[in-house]
């Protein structure tokens, strides 16, 4: 049997403004997808009969990535991380099943994360109809903090660059990491979890339409790059005061975006006594926010007591591993 683990992603800032070329900060977290593969007399994936178009991500990078044709396989899959919440689920699958696969196939060759984070990309694209970011790929192969901007953004290392054939033409991104403080411990990220889905094309198409109608909305995206900045660079120091300062300030541009949701906010506004900063984290509408915070414990119960399921992850977890 092989195993793999790739871990989900939130982000901490630059969601919508990334659409508009601007940087986005995104965080592995310590949950995501674990999957385990071993040959069997027929298909299985969860433990039933495997149907492609239910698993259109696993079709696709057994038959188009790695043109396995093969003896059939058994293929279990855990996930820790809330579906249809902005976590990075389905990246975070693509990643496992990727290294697993990789890891039979070419047992004597070793992984290449960046290759990985680009065969993950192009299984979203896939399934997605054309378009996809590649910020939850990265962030769940390389692991830490991952930065995806159009241009260089200071303070990071550049990893690799990629880009996408989408029905709107070829979209190009670049992806760095950004060094943590060594001083991290004691510093936690809480999610909290709505219940609602999130729906990320819908939310997009909502901002481009608020951004068409009334063009000085884009001042906002302009505030969102500037807070990124702000915050990235604070991240980079240590000085997690500053940081959730910038969180807040940044969830109250994204609400000016239309994107929150009235269960969002009422996360966001629950956990503010006892966080550093909090947000909402992704495409809006529902999903995840999260919180920067010194005690997680009473962060976790104010999400709990305002109707939210909370998650509890350390800062900077590691990539994508077979086990």
């Amino acid at each position: 049997m092989i195993e793999a683990f790739a871990p989900g992603k939130c982000i901490l800032f630059g969601e919508h403004a990334v659409v508009y070329g601007h940087p986005a900060v995104a965080m592995a977290i310590d949950q995501g997808v674990h999957v385990s593969i071993k040959k069997s007399e027929e298909w299985r994936v969860g433990g039933e009969k495997f149907d492609p178009s239910k698993h259109p991500h696993i079709s696709y990078i057994l038959h188009e990535i790695f043109s396995y044709d093969g003896e059939p396989l058994d293929i279990k899959i855990e996930s820790q991380l809330f579906s249809a919440a902005g976590l990075g689920s389905s990246a975070a699958l693509s990643n496992a099943i990727g290294a697993a696969l990789h890891k039979m196939i070419k047992p004597n060759e070793e992984l290449d994360i960046v290759k990985l984070a680009k065969l993950g990309h192009s299984a979203e694209a896939a399934v997605q109809e054309g378009r996809a970011s590649p910020t939850d790929t990265a962030a769940s192969a390389l692991g830490g903090c991952v930065v995806v901007s159009g241009e260089p953004v200071k303070g990071t290392e550049h990893i690799f660059d990629t880009e996408l054939i989408t029905p709107e033409g070829k979209r190009s991104w670049s992806i760095f990491k950004s060094a943590l403080p060594e001083k991290k411990e004691g510093i936690w990220l809480i999610l909290g979890f709505t219940g609602e889905s999130s729906p990320t094309g819908k939310m997009v198409a909502g901002v481009a339409d608020l951004l068409s109608r009334v063009p000085s909305k884009k001042n906002e995206m302009d505030a969102i790059n500037e807070i990124t900045i702000k915050g990235l660079d604070a991240l980079s120091r240590g000085d997690f005061e500053a940081v959730g300062l910038a969180m807040d300030e940044c969830h109250k541009h994204l609400r000016n975006l239309n994107v929150s949701s009235d269960s969002l906010d009422r996360l966001v506004e629950a956990v503010g006594p006892y966080s550093l900063g909090a947000k909402m984290t992704g495409a809006g509408g529902g999903g995840c926010m999260v919180a920067i915070s010194r005690d997680p414990q009473r962060v976790s119960e104010q999400i709990e007591i305002a109707g939210g399921k909370p998650m509890i992850s350390r800062i900077g977890s590691k990539g994508v591993k077979i086990i």
